[in-house]
């Protein structure tokens, strides 16, 4: 009888190197895409409730002009594409609390992922649906009559989208410190709340003056300074662009530090 010999056997080892850019990926970015955008009731919820809100309260004031004659409408219209990109953006980022109770985070954590990789997928999905939201209030509020410069029409656009990132961070940083079933109950009073008190569902000049100091501090109040700049002419001022500044490094440092915590017991 023929002995064959046996063959002998190879370990191959793992690829643990860590992939470019700590695992930011275009496909990875693309899955997250495509699950948001599927979500028909969070895409109704984000970008057909503030072009009602539009339709309801805009076309009324249709025949005041603000103090350098641009109309109230395009006014309203703004604020609604600040307040329908904050919703957007915050929703996306919130929707982490899911992940976290499937244990889909730690999983993540398994793999070569660094965690500023996973938060960056994360905001450039919100930003995605955030320019979304935007530029459907936008139309909407073209179909309903709004003129005003095409410069006022791109640089308030911009304006409302680029400082919706704050509202990404803090989608994503609330996503991380309340449990699933808790997370939109906690994000739509506060969204609300935010909102009227920043200046987005009444001029902050309308509120009385101690309000008027507390709507400062809000994260809303220098996104929608900057994004209405361009119509009232009035400029930006720097305690605006440091509400900005503040409120995004706060909730984007605090949702990476949380997302750690979450995932350190793997």
């Amino acid at each position: 009888m023929t002995t064959v010999p046996a063959t002998p056997t190879r370990t191959v080892e793992p690829d643990r190197r860590l992939a470019t850019l700590g695992g930011f990926a275009p496909a990875v970015l693309g899955i997250e895409l495509r699950r948001v955008l599927r979500n028909r009731r969070t895409l109704a919820f984000t970008l057909i409730m503030p072009g009602v809100f539009f339709l309801i309260f805009g076309p009324p004031q249709g025949g005041q002009n603000l103090d350098n004659g641009r109309p109230v409408t395009a006014y309203v219209m703004i604020s609604l594409a600040v307040y329908a990109a904050m919703v957007a953006t915050t929703s996306a980022g919130g929707a982490v609390a899911t992940e976290r109770a499937l244990g889909w985070s730690r999983q993540l954590r398994l793999t070569p992922l660094r965690p500023s990789a996973y938060v960056a997928t994360k905001l450039v999905t919100a930003m995605t649906l955030g320019l979304l939201a935007v530029v459907v209030e936008f139309a909407v509020g073209a179909v309903a009559g709004v003129r005003i410069p095409a410069y006022v029409w791109l640089l308030s656009g911009l304006a409302a989208w680029l400082g919706s990132l704050v509202f990404a961070a803090f989608g994503l940083f609330i996503g991380y410190l309340v449990p699933a079933e808790n997370v939109m109950q906690f994000l739509g009073p506060i969204l609300a709340v935010l909102a009227m008190f920043g200046g987005l569902f009444v001029p902050v000049e309308v509120l009385p003056h101690v309000l008027q100091q507390v709507a400062t501090f809000t994260p809303v109040y220098g996104v929608g300074e900057l994004a209405r700049a361009p119509l009232t002419g009035d400029g930006v001022s720097m305690a605006g662009v440091a509400n900005m500044v503040f409120w995004a490094l706060a909730f984007g440092i605090g949702a990476a530090r949380l997302f750690r915590r979450d995932t350190a017991r793997v």
